[in-house]
């Protein structure tokens, strides 16, 4: 659902999946800890070439499914790579979306959506389309990079999730960011 001239292109997207992203502060695995369980089924949102699609893959497990969603066919291709060579390709849906809809309508456990929001034409349809493809109490993690979006703006977003129909859990920590979990309510 991500839309405009801001989307990263595929092409320079090389960046996206660095262990320097890890080292600095950005590891998945720590930020994703206890938020995900086995067997649930996760949307993420923006996947790219898919640093955060691999680890969430390895929490569902066998049993569980990460729908990995991306305005272009060229991330979801890099991605898909990626998720072959580490065996974790049955895992993972592949979703290619529209500026106007993810594809997917649920139902979900948990939805991600790191470092795309200000990419999103209209920030409402979009939240109520999450909120649509989560289950009861499904969780929604907000994450966008303090470089790139001011506070106001990351507040604003916040105040249009409470809006479509979610409630604030928490505030985590994590480098270079403003974050914010969600429940569906």
């Amino acid at each position: 659902m991500p839309g405009g001239d801001r989307v990263c292109p595929a092409g320079r997207a090389g960046w996206l999946s660095t262990s320097l992203r890890r080292m600095l502060g950005q590891n998945p695995e720590t930020i994703l800890r206890g938020l995900i369980g086995p067997g649930e089924t996760v949307v993420d949102i923006g996947c790219g070439p898919g640093f955060f699609t691999l680890p969430l893959a390895r929490m569902v497990g066998e049993k569980g499914c990460v729908v990995a969603v991306d305005l272009q066919e060229a991330m979801l291709e890099k991605m898909r790579l990626r998720a072959a060579a580490a065996g974790l390709l049955p895992r993972i849906r592949p979703q290619l979306c529209t500026p106007m809809s993810l594809g997917f309508g649920g139902p979900a456990d948990f939805a991600l959506a790191f470092y795309m929001v200000h990419e999103v034409p209209d920030v409402v349809r979009f939240m109520d389309e999450i909120h649509g493809l989560l289950k009861e109490r499904g969780r929604l993690l907000l994450v966008e990079p303090k470089f790139h979006v001011r506070a106001a703006k990351f507040w604003k977003t916040v105040e249009i999730t409470w809006k479509a129909g979610f409630t604030l859990l928490s505030e985590p920590r994590i480098t270079l960011s403003r974050a914010v979990l969600f429940e569906r309510v």
